[in-house]
């Protein structure tokens, strides 16, 4: 992830004033409390991506209908990282981390009783946009409170919290529902999101290096749309939104499979297959430092070719070669993420726009729109319609990644 897109946004005092250092007791309080809020969000966020076979069932609707449990819950969270990154100048850091977090526990709580299907994706609608609070001020609050010399290390276990927080949902809700219903799943990791919410709380210390500042958000617009008169940044825009486009297609619709006749797994067996998702924590680590030695468009250009060599494996009738495809595509995935999300934070700092939340923005429409769309491919050619969905998206990240490596060095370096 980006490290210089949280510096960027955030009012950076000088050297002297940075009162926490990597060992020091508020240093380990913020990085607990920032855990536990990454945690909190996407456990939340991708639980529902593991029970999706359960909710087409039970409200007899289509893969593709079911998924929007998931989609609209990443377009509003999209929709809501700039006016929230816009109101934190104003309001703070924490007060908006904090409401944030306990709104998203509640309607995460709520959510299992809803009586129908319309009422599942408004909650879950409103969740979204409430976990787009944390998504917005949490690298800015860090940047802010943190020693240069220990944000890296700060920044490593917020992003170390995303991934576990992604697994960790989906592990869970997976593993109950054979034991119990999808409701009472979603309630179980809604109970977590709230304690990992009051843990944050706890934890987390008074901003010092934060200055408020009006909410300008006719101001944030204009720097939106100047972050797209930059061609580089135009493609890595488009490679955010196909990326996540094709991974949320993968884990979306990898249970229909699981649980079809092909393989007759249980849903409990489905959710532990997800640990495969600790290949993304590593697969982002070993990216950041190969990316120093092979630069940044080859180390896209690999890892998207990682991805599409994964879906082809995706398509064996073999158990284990599926989950090596998956393992494959999840580190893929990853590892592209990771170079074009630091390299939209460079280049935003360079040009001095507003790049990372645009980039956000991207990714997480692409979640919501691709992932749906991926529903009509399975449903149009079965699993075999998906891998020539996600195919020809890894194939597009492919084709740009190809046009980010013709960049001039100068222009690339940014």
């Amino acid at each position: 992830m980006a490290i210089a897109a949280a510096v960027r946004g955030a009012a950076v005092p000088a050297l002297a004033e940075f009162p926490y250092r990597r060992g020091s007791t508020g240093f380990r309080r913020i990085v607990l409390a920032l855990f536990a809020g990454a945690l909190s969000t996407f456990t939340v966020l991708y639980s529902v991506q593991a029970l999706l076979p359960a909710l087409a069932d039970d409200f007899a609707v289509s893969p593709a209908t079911a998924s929007l449990t998931l989609s609209v819950s990443t377009a509003m969270l999209a929709l809501g990282v700039i006016p929230l990154t816009a109101l934190s100048e104003r309001l703070g850091r924490i007060p908006v981390m904090t409401a944030s977090l306990f709104a998203a526990g509640v309607f995460a709580v709520a959510a299992p009783f809803s009586p129908s299907l319309t009422v599942l994706l408004v909650l879950r609608a409103l969740l979204g946009l409430a976990l787009a609070g944390l998504q917005a001020t949490a690298m800015s609050y860090l940047a802010e409170e943190v020693h240069p010399r220990s944000l890296g290390f700060a920044m490593g276990l917020y992003i170390a919290g995303n991934g576990i927080g992604g697994m960790l949902g989906r592990l869970l809700a997976g593993s109950l529902v054979d034991v119990v219903d999808w409701r009472v799943a979603l309630g179980v990791t809604g109970a977590l999101s709230l304690m990992c919410a009051v843990v944050f709380r706890a934890a987390i210390l008074p901003s010092r290096g934060f200055t408020p500042r009006p909410a300008h958000f006719a101001g944030s617009m204009r720097s939106v749309v100047a972050s797209f008169t930059d061609s580089g940044m135009l493609r890595l825009y488009a490679v955010g939104f196909l990326l996540m486009g094709g991974f949320v297609t993968v884990y979306n619709y990898l249970g229909f499979r699981l649980t079809g006749p092909d393989f007759g797994l249980s849903q409990g067996l489905v959710g532990l297959i997800f640990i495969v998702y600790l290949a993304g924590s590593a697969a982002s680590s070993a990216a950041g430092r190969l990316t120093e030695r092979f630069g940044r468009g080859r180390m896209l250009l690999l890892c998207a070719v990682g991805m599409l060599a994964g879906i082809g494996l995706m398509t064996a009738g073999n158990l284990a070669v599926v989950i090596a495809g998956l393992v494959v595509v999840t580190a893929g995935f990853f590892g592209s993420h990771a170079v074009a999300s630091g390299w939209v934070g460079l280049r935003a700092k360079t040009l001095g726009t507003q790049g990372p939340a645009v980039y956000l923005l991207c990714y997480y429409l692409g979640s919501a729109a691709g992932g749906t769309a991926g529903g009509y491919a399975l449903h149009a050619g079965g699993w075999g319609g998906v891998s020539w969905y996600t195919g020809a998206i890894a194939a597009g990240v492919i084709l740009l990644a190809i046009t980010l490596l013709r960049l001039s060095p100068a222009r690339a370096a940014r």
